[in-house]
């Protein structure tokens, strides 16, 4: 989903930058707020990759769950080994791992070979994991990076606003109501519903700003 272009300005590479202060302290297990946000922040492109994969909701939930699971148990790896790259390459791959897992448990006598190696899964390409004819993953991650740091700036904003303000926006912008059927539906006028989208298309660029901070 993509606000109008006077909302959001156009992203590509490095869409849901992460910071480098939540990486730091998510190296702290018990940190539960700062898990609670990377949580919230990731589990959506998570979920949608593995869906878009072909797997099941139940699949990509414990794709999701699993996937975290490695990020709690390798973050202080990544973090040490720059070599790794980007923390959406790594999170690509953590994710593509975990598909592959939920879909060789669908083959026979595939689940008893074990988990392949990481360097026997890097040799694995994102294009096996999908439908022939559907796109590949890598190009879902893609589309999914960027609509998900939409939806979490998005979330974040809708906590800092009145209801009434997040729906006259949520109407006008992101459903594309006209906006004399929004202020008649919601019984305000028509320059409240203006002032809205201005108001709340500014916080949603101040979050992405604030998301896209100290790239990795």
């Amino acid at each position: 989903m993509v606000l109008t272009n006077d909302v959001m300005a156009p992203h590509r590479e490095g869409i849901i930058p992460t910071r480098y202060s939540l990486l730091s302290r998510l190296q702290n297990w018990d940190d539960q707020e700062s898990w609670k946000d990377f949580f919230d922040t990731y589990w959506r492109l998570i979920y949608s990759a593995a869906v878009n994969a072909g797997l099941s909701e139940a699949e990509a939930q414990d794709v999701v769950q699993e996937t975290v699971i490695c990020v709690a148990k390798d973050i202080r790896k990544f973090k040490r080994d720059r070599a790794k790259g980007s923390f959406k390459g790594w999170l690509r791959n953590l994710t593509r791992w975990r598909i592959q897992d939920q879909l060789r448990k669908r083959m026979p006598g595939q689940a008893e070979k074990g988990e392949p190696s990481e360097e026997e899964a890097d040799h694995i390409a994102l294009e096996d994991l999908v439908a022939p004819g559907s796109p590949s993953l890598e190009e879902m991650w893609d589309k999914e990076w960027e609509e998900n740091l939409f939806e979490a700036a998005v979330d974040r904003v809708k906590r800092q606003v009145k209801e009434e303000q997040f729906q006259m926006f949520d109407l006008y912008v992101v459903k594309k109501w006209p906006v004399e059927k929004v202020a008649q539906t919601l019984g305000v006028n028509t320059g409240r519903v203006y002032l809205a989208k201005h108001r709340i298309g500014g916080l949603i660029r101040k979050e992405i700003q604030r998301l896209e901070k100290n790239l990795i």
